[in-house]
């Protein structure tokens, strides 16, 4: 079983990803590479003076996989409490569980609508419905979380980021009993 699954590799996703393994939690990004980052052109993207979509996510999963994310390339189809775990179904036939999932799947809420999670008007041009969190992204599924667009934040790569690193560090604080920080020291050179 897994600590943390993550639904989409975006901005949101790979940066929950990345703080999720970061912090030595087991744990499994499910992609099926139809973001809407894939079709971006990014120049406000904190630290980046211009970047494509296709290459700022391809850096978000390598990213996440250098601290030892799995990644999978499936569309998830289902996602379900059972008993203790949370049960992502995938449209190749695998099942994966996990003790918490996030959701990070850009303008898409199918799979949440699908799995029974609450959603509510988006605020965002052309984004009509998104899921209904709470400030640290819980769902009303205990266990599912969400980040990003999805759970309403604007679609901009820098605060989608920012909001899975977030949800991350909620569940990251969650499953470690207290309150995770994960800030590194530039070593001075020597």
């Amino acid at each position: 079983m897994y600590d943390v699954i993550v639904i989409g590799a975006g901005p949101a996703g790979a940066s929950a990803a990345l703080f999720a393994a970061k912090a030595g939690l087991k744990t499994l990004v499910v992609d099926d590479d139809k973001g809407m980052t894939k079709r971006a052109w990014v120049e406000n993207h904190y630290g980046v003076p211009a970047i494509g979509g296709p290459e700022l996510v391809e850096t978000g999963k390598k990213q996440a996989e250098k601290f030892g994310a799995e990644l999978v390339s499936t569309k998830a189809t289902a996602v379900a409490r059972e008993g203790d775990a949370i049960v992502v179904r995938t449209e190749n036939g695998a099942t994966y569980s996990a003790r918490h999932v996030i959701l990070a799947t850009g303008a898409s809420v199918e799979l949440a609508e699908a799995s029974g999670i609450r959603t509510r008007p988006g605020t965002e041009p052309r984004i009509k419905t998104v899921l209904d969190v709470d400030p640290q992204g819980r769902t009303n599924i205990p266990g599912v979380w969400a980040a990003g667009t999805c759970a309403g934040v604007s679609v901009h790569t820098i605060i989608t980021a920012g909001d899975g690193a977030k949800v991350a560090i909620n569940v990251i604080s969650e499953l470690k009993g207290q309150r995770y920080v994960d800030h590194d020291v530039l070593q001075p050179k020597s």
